[in-house]
């Protein structure tokens, strides 16, 4: 404040009324052709850009509600896992990085688990959140897959997992290694009960994770031009010391070479998955006229 507002009043009070803040969160700027986007239209484009069609990032919340759409939905409990095994520190404590996370993202870890209808279609989902410390996949999240599997056999479910993971998270060691065999067996017993297990890869997925539950399922869809692979793209340039084809480990070459069944877009995601596991719950259904 100064004299002239302390002292001498305006004829006219809005004349120094201070203008609040806009909230800096209104725009969102797409990260691949960097067109600006209101906020409400981002919510009702599913984070998908109407300029260049860029797949933006989704959380687990906006993941349950375009899986479940208006359906209700049961969310499971995950076991606990012990909290730093390892008593890991690089720059940081491992412990400290999980509060962090857990404070940044609202989740214990990064693997949720849920029970709903997509559509018609009854399924247990398991949603990988990239933002928890970039989908790493440790204890944790091993953990959930595995109760996922299990809460798919136990009430005669198909399970949908949607991937997004950086790869096995460091911090924890052969701990999260072990993660990959553990996942597999419950993949294993979900097929052997003719259970169906379906994998919808987004952007990115990499590491342990593409290794092992990831490229496992009976259907493996991706979203449109999602990174999947193993190593990054620069690291196997480096160590082949050749140039990568255009667009390799995007999720068009990858469908293009047969390791993937389909791309389909976040729009048309949710009808997809009803109508693959009414297929394959049920080959001779309704469905199947309709998809013929």
């Amino acid at each position: 404040m100064n004299w002239i507002k302390n002292f001498v009043r305006p004829r006219f009070p809005s004349v120094f009324q201070e203008k609040e803040d806009t909230p800096d969160n209104l725009w969102i700027n797409c990260s691949e052709c960097g067109e600006m986007i209101f906020h409400r239209d981002v919510e009702l484009l599913q984070k998908v850009c109407p300029g260049c069609d860029n797949h933006m990032r989704m959380n687990t919340e906006e993941r349950l509600k375009q899986i479940f759409g208006d359906n209700s939905y049961e969310m499971i409990d995950v076991p606990e896992v012990p909290h730093d095994p390892l008593k890991f520190k690089d720059q940081k404590k491992y412990a400290d990085r999980l509060k962090e996370a857990r404070a940044k993202t609202g989740k214990r870890d990064a693997v949720s688990v849920a029970v709903g209808n997509i559509d018609t279609q009854k399924a247990v989902v398991a949603i990988q959140d990239f933002s928890f410390m970039g989908g790493s996949l440790g204890m944790a999240a091993g953990e959930a897959v595995v109760r996922a599997g299990e809460t798919a056999l136990q009430r005669n479910l198909p399970l949908v997992l949607i991937a997004a993971a950086g790869g096995a998270r460091m911090q924890e060691g052969i701990l999260s290694l072990m993660q990959m065999p553990r996942t597999t067996v419950v993949v294993q017993e979900m097929r052997e009960r003719g259970l169906p297990y379906i994998v919808v890869l987004t952007d990115p997925t990499t590491g342990g994770v593409t290794a092992s539950y990831g490229m496992l399922g009976d259907i493996q869809i991706a979203e449109p031009n999602a990174l999947i692979g193993f190593a990054g793209p620069r690291v196997i340039e480096d160590t082949i010391r050749e140039t990568l084809p255009e667009g390799f480990q995007r999720a068009e070459y990858l469908l293009e070479h047969g390791m993937i069944d389909m791309v389909v877009h976040r729009h048309q995601l949710r009808e997809t998955l009803a109508r693959v596991i009414a297929l394959l719950v049920d080959p001779n259904g309704p469905s199947a006229v309709a998809a013929e």
